[in-house]
């Protein structure tokens, strides 16, 4: 009898110990998986949720860092269609897969070998993908090709509660385009990840994501799949920023088109390295490179479809002029002083005209400080007695 209690003791041991490694393996999943909790109050659950991603990159950055390839599996995995897969639709691919979304995706181009190596659904038109009923639309297109992209969706093929999302540099001309294409119903998120496939090779970590909810219903649906997409950048380490499209085309304007302006003016002055390079000159060329390795029609989607962009080109133009005049001004008043204390003027017959010397507003480059020419013969000669005795020109 006492070893029958003996065994139920023993069992009852086993049994505890099997509860709590169910309860620790738990406890471990729900660390990785992201929970979204909806309430009524979404407003300050945003804000929340904001503060302790920042709380827990503090607290994180003592421990050991995680490698980027390691997979998150969600509960409820999004299914994120792609349109555009370039150089930075695959990119965005293969986080979305690193975080166990489903990915689908379609393009101009044939990017079907791609797609089955990296575990994407690859359509070749956008009518297929949107028949997969994705839960987000990514549009990942070039800046002048967008409108084009959107007018030929499909939207009868979706689920009403399907996002819209863009990827475009230029929020405001993508905002008017989605509200006044995407019929009622569907979400629309405007965001821009600022950063690429350079900057963000390595980690996305404390690189600026810039997101709107231009038109997200409050049913719950909708916008627990708008947390959930931007909780994949969250996740990953971005530094989320939300404003409107406005503010963010005035913004960008100073900064990337600036940015990718002053690039296209290096370029073509065809700098090349040198034997005695500094740092900063290196840095000044790989930002070149990198900048101008982008396609030409960001630059000029950056140009055309941003109302700051021309304000930006007419300060640069000034900044240039002012500059250069200043330098100009400096060097007149240089040479102005050399000649007057170092240079006496002899006026004797073969002596070449004196420098000629512009003023301030004459002063266009270094050929203004050139010598005025001999025009016909020029002859002097004065004696200095009471009268000129004889003189000519």
């Amino acid at each position: 009898m006492a070893s029958f209690h003996l065994c139920n003791s023993i069992a009852n041991v086993n049994q505890t110990k099997t509860n709590l490694s169910l309860m620790l393996a738990s406890s471990t999943s729900s660390t990785t998986t992201p929970i979204i909790k909806l309430n009524s109050n979404l407003g300050n659950q945003s804000i929340s949720s904001k503060q302790n991603h920042i709380a827990n990159h503090i607290d994180k950055s003592m421990e050991p860092s995680i490698s980027s390839s390691t997979s998150i599996v969600p509960e409820f995995p999004l299914k994120i269609g792609i349109i555009g897969l370039g150089e930075f639709g695959q990119f965005l691919a293969k986080a979305f897969k690193r975080q166990g979304h489903n990915v689908l995706g379609t393009s101009r181009s044939d990017y079907s070998e791609y797609c089955q190596e990296h575990g994407i659904e690859f359509y070749r038109h956008v009518n297929g993908l949107c028949e997969a009923q994705p839960d987000v639309i990514l549009i990942c297109s070039s800046i002048l090709s967008t409108e084009d992209v959107v007018r030929k969706i499909p939207f009868h093929k979706l689920k009403p509660n399907t996002i819209l999302a863009d990827v475009l540099s230029v929020k405001e001309y993508a905002r008017n385009l989605l509200l006044d294409v995407v019929p009622e119903g569907f979400g629309i998120l405007c965001t821009h990840p600022m950063f690429g496939k350079f900057s963000g090779k390595n980690s996305w970590e404390g690189l600026r994501f810039v997101y709107d909810k231009v038109r997200i219903s409050e049913n719950r649906i909708q916008e627990r799949k708008c947390e959930q997409f931007l909780s994949i950048f969250q996740d990953e380490g971005c530094q989320m920023v939300e404003m409107t499209c406005e503010e963010h085309d005035r913004y960008a304007a100073e900064s990337q088109f600036i940015t990718h302006m002053v690039a296209r003016i290096l370029s073509n002055m065809n700098l090349e390295s040198t034997p005695i390079n500094t740092k900063n000159y290196e840095t000044l060329m790989e930002l070149t490179h990198t900048t101008v390795s982008h396609s030409s029609d960001l630059f000029d989607g950056l140009f055309l479809y941003n109302l700051n962009a021309m304000e930006q080109i007419e300060k640069l133009d000034r900044a240039f002029e002012t500059v250069k005049q200043n330098l100009f001004g400096k060097l007149r008043s240089t040479l102005r002083t050399q000649i007057e204390e170092k240079v006496t003027i002899d006026t004797s017959a073969d002596r070449p005209s004196t420098y000629f010397l512009p003023n301030s507003n004459n002063v266009t480059d270094l050929s203004s400080f050139s010598l005025v020419p001999k025009q016909g013969k020029q002859d002097a000669s004065v004696e200095l007695k009471t009268e000129v005795q004889h003189a000519s020109v």
